[in-house]
């Protein structure tokens, strides 16, 4: 029995008015909007230590690490908002994945949940790119660390101090409508997975 299609939005970031949790809160109201189960997380409800192997032998991996894997457990997709640090993924983001990576019930297969669900990937920055560089770490930290199925079309959000409207939707209708686009096809995939 195939299981329904259900997407988890969230941002690489849990900075106090970050670009990049709007971009996911759109995200998640798009496909609500538009008949996709939807559930938006912050990574600042899952604060988790800087990962060492020896808070793993000694603890096991944090509560917030096994919360957050369950929580992708009950997703069949997943698009992530990711902030560009340097050209690079953010320390929360790499962080986060990293535990994620650790949490292993028995019987599992190494990162199972990344292997079984879909991926697609978003950014916004202030600058004119709007924080695609990033993306190319994210994308390799999921496909070739974890081994997720990252759909190839993303979605960036440029010049996002002044992209947004007050209710949260794009300026650029055009935008936005591409941005639809990613998430209906991040919920066909996730249905052709799952299906």
């Amino acid at each position: 029995m195939s299981e329904p299609t259900r997407l988890l939005f969230f941002a690489g970031s849990a900075r106090t008015g970050s670009y990049n949790m709007r971009v996911a809160e759109l995200g998640a109201r798009i496909a609500d909007a538009n008949g996709i189960a939807a559930t938006l997380a912050d990574l600042g409800d899952y604060a988790m230590p800087l990962y060492d192997g020896d808070i793993e032998r000694t603890e096991g991996p944090p509560e917030n690490a096994r919360k957050l894997k369950a929580l992708f457990s009950l997703h069949t997709g997943v698009l992530i908002s990711c902030p560009e640090y340097n050209a690079s993924i953010t320390p929360l983001l790499k962080n986060t994945l990293d535990w994620i990576s650790r949490v292993r019930e028995d019987g599992e297969a190494p990162n199972e949940v990344f292997r079984t669900r879909v991926f697609a990937l978003a950014s916004a920055s202030p600058g004119g790119m709007g924080g695609l560089r990033g993306l190319y770490t994210v994308r390799h930290v999921l496909e070739l660390g974890l081994g997720a199925l990252v759909l190839p079309e993303q979605f960036a959000v440029p010049r996002a101090a002044d992209a947004f409207e007050e209710n949260g939707h794009l300026k650029d209708v055009a935008a936005q409508e591409r941005y639809k686009d990613l998430i209906e096809k991040l919920a066909r995939a996730a249905r052709v997975l799952h299906g």
